[in-house]
């Protein structure tokens, strides 16, 4: 992808209307993680259609799953069963997916082949031995840079037995992998989370037929099971919708709803952080599909005020919290994020990118070591660098409806890896924006 895609965005009122944003990237990738490990035929539709998720299909094709699709959200996935995967003959790239790289080294773990997953630049970067000790504890043999980062070399054939792990840091991505390997070990496998994470992995194991124990922070399968095909709706993901939850939010005169988004308990944090300051967010439509509990959104702008986050929030919104930051600068008084460090080893930094984007556009912010503080008030024109991080490109993008002037955003090729569609579907929502 080439990094020189810039977005201009410029004041221009309010958003309005109805919308559906792309489909959950979360749920997309483990569709096709579960849907080629079961036995017989996967239906998905709502399929997320950006390069992460296709990334994921890329490298199930290379371990010999076909898989039709995607067309207009629609993949078909004919699975080859729990030990059907073929050895790659290549490196698997996982683009920028961090969660695509940590859940499939759960799953490459329990082989009896090996395998080398490999990223991009910004994907290079990032911390994997969280989820490499665990599995070391459970018999994998795996190797990575003397950092901890990517490429990962995954030994294979060998046995894994079931261990109880205890996360030292609340993510569901950790947990998933550990889980996920548990389908291969021997006996139970068990996980204690610190804090709620989103669970869509339980759920969508259930809805494959695999039994997993939930009890709290509690969570505990056994090995040697099977995964049975099933059909999956996948629902609008709530992380595209925030975004626009909070331009409608600081825009005067919005009125906008975002149609048949996931609202799992476990991902709603964004929507209780915008309330507590204020936002008048309203659900309707609410009903279940596929074991996820979807609704329709709609957002009116409000005057929003700073706050304190409740800690127990920040692993239910980790990924929204740029477009927080955003909503925080509009708010009037103080906003304090704290227990957030885990945003310093996203696809960014986020708090120094998002502090270093804010003050550029002349906001007060303070960047901390595990968060932020943001004074209120407003926005000015400015110039930033996403450092190629998808949410930050469109966190500013949001910004820039209410702002002093133009914001010129740097280096946005990968708003593409989890939101195809972006500057049509914000247009559509009337951001005015344009690429350069």
């Amino acid at each position: 992808m080439s990094e020189n895609i810039i977005f201009i965005t410029k004041p221009n009122g309010k958003l309005t209307g109805s919308i559906r944003v792309t489909g959950d990237k979360s749920m997309s990738h483990r569709s096709i993680m579960l849907g080629a490990l079961a036995k017989g035929t996967t239906k998905v539709s709502g399929f997320l259609n950006g390069e992460d998720c296709l990334a994921t299909i890329k490298a199930f094709r290379e371990m010999g799953v076909e898989i039709e699709g995607p067309e207009s959200g629609h993949v078909t996935i004919h699975g080859v069963g729990m030990l059907g995967l073929k050895a790659p003959e290549v490196a698997l790239d996982m683009g920028n997916s961090g969660t695509a790289m940590r859940l499939l080294t759960g799953i490459m773990a329990g082989q009896n082949f090996g395998s080398v997953l490999t990223g991009d630049a910004s994907l290079s970067t990032r911390p994997m031995r969280r989820i490499t000790r665990p599995l070391e504890q459970m018999g994998a043999s795996i190797t990575t840079r003397e950092s901890g980062t990517p490429p990962l070399s995954i030994l294979g054939d060998h046995q894994l037995a079931g261990i109880h792990y205890d996360l030292p840091v609340a993510s569901a991505q950790v947990k998933s992998a550990v889980l996920l390997a548990g389908l291969y070990a021997e006996g139970q496998t068990s996980v204690t989370e610190p804090a709620v994470t989103r669970d869509h992995t339980e759920r969508m194991l259930r809805g494959f037929g695999y039994e997993v124990i939930t009890d709290g922070n509690y969570m505990s399968l056994q090995g040697g099971g099977e995964l049975t095909a099933c059909n999956i709706d996948v629902p609008a993901d709530i992380s595209s919708a925030a975004f626009f939850m909070v331009g409608a939010s600081i825009a005067q005169g919005s009125d906008l709803t975002l149609e048949h988004v996931g609202v799992n308990p476990t991902r709603t944090g964004v929507i209780d952080i915008l309330k507590l300051m204020g936002a008048d967010i309203t659900l309707s439509n609410q009903k279940e599909v596929g074991g996820e509990p979807v609704a329709d959104i709609r957002i009116r702008s409000a005057v929003l005020k700073g706050i304190q986050i409740p800690e127990a929030l920040v692993p239910l919104a980790i990924d929204e919290f740029p477009s927080l930051f955003v909503a925080a600068c509009f708010a009037e008084g103080q906003t304090v994020l704290t227990g957030a460090e885990e945003l310093r080893v996203k696809e960014s930094d986020r708090i120094q990118v998002m502090a270093d984007g804010l003050l550029a556009c002349g906001a007060d912010v303070t960047p901390t070591p595990d968060g932020i503080i943001i004074n209120g008030g407003s926005l000015g024109a400015g110039e930033i660098d996403s450092h190629g991080d998808h949410r930050i490109a469109m966190a500013f993008a949001m910004a820039g409806l209410c702002a002093g002037g133009s914001i010129t955003i740097n280096d946005c090729a990968n708003v593409d890896t989890s939101f195809p569609h972006f500057i049509k579907i914000a247009s559509k929502a009337g951001v005015n924006i344009a690429i350069i």
